[in-house]
């Protein structure tokens, strides 16, 4: 009885995924993404040149695009768009990838279920701040949290461990541009260096939000870890820090333009 309900489900998410209206809309959401990285890019900036009060993270992003004209507006449109884009990669994960063989295709399954968790949370980040909320990526919270239960360091270092493989994901992504299986066609060269430098920048990041977790888990101390701008801030105190905070920032600003050309070559989940 549970194989005619899974293909049930499989068809209405076909129906879903050929729909015109859903389309647009992730696309929509996309180009919000690509936005919000925008601005990490220009927080990112601002802290490397001394704006030590600055959130350069997805949470001060959304902060700054609430201060806008109409900021409220365009953060329940941003929210609204990481739900599209949410439900995109959860039917993804579901019947997608089937360009690609099968061990490629669950291991790009995968990717999708980790990405709907985070363009959900950051849906709700969104929606928490147009609402009047704190907003908060919680690094220190969470990782006090867990220092706090038994194996609470082992977790901790496991989350660190799961967070620099993600950042090193991003940048093996960009050196064998296998950001290219999420686009229809190829980019052209230009497009296809400011993608490889957005996904070296943003996952050089996160390796360092994933160190951080690390060492919170080896010292014992739940300041030590942190989310997006704890990283940023400890870039900035190395040598060098203020170039290669930089450097980060272009990454950031050149994956939020990366986001703009996903948008308009997004691979749905009929490969087209």
């Amino acid at each position: 009885m549970e194989q005619p309900d899974l293909d049930d489900a499989r068809d209405k998410a076909e129906q879903v995924g050929h729909s015109t209206a859903y389309r647009w809309l992730v696309r929509g959401g996309l180009v919000a993404f690509g936005v919000v990285h925008l601005l990490i890019g220009y927080l990112a900036v601002r802290l490397a040149f001394g704006a030590r009060s600055e959130d350069a993270s997805q949470t001060g992003a959304l902060r700054e695009l609430a201060s806008a004209p109409l900021g409220p507006l365009l953060l329940w449109g941003t929210s609204a768009g990481m739900f599209v884009i949410a439900v995109w990669q959860l039917l993804s994960a579901f019947v997608g990838h089937r360009h690609v063989f099968r061990t490629s295709r669950t291991r790009a399954r995968a990717t999708s279920a980790g990405r709907t968790v985070v363009y959900a949370g950051l849906g709700w980040n969104a929606a928490s701040i147009a609402m009047g909320g704190a907003g908060g990526d919680g690094g220190e919270a969470a990782s006090a949290i867990l220092l706090s239960v038994p194996w609470g360091r082992v977790l901790v270092g496991l989350v660190g461990v799961v967070v620099g493989l993600v950042g090193g994901g991003l940048l093996l992504y960009g050196i064998r541009d296998k950001y290219e299986e999420e686009l229809q066609g190829s980019l052209g060269s230009p497009q296809r260096w400011i993608a490889r430098f957005g996904h070296f920048g943003k996952g050089v990041a996160i390796l360092v939000v994933g160190g951080l977790f690390v060492w919170a888990a080896w010292t014992y101390d739940a300041q030590s870890a942190g989310g997006l701008d704890s990283a940023l801030q400890t870039v900035r105190r190395a040598s060098f820090g203020v170039v290669i905070l930089v450097a980060i920032a272009a990454g950031f600003a050149c994956y939020g333009a990366y986001c703009f050309s996903w948008a308009r070559r997004a691979r749905f989940h009929d490969g087209q």
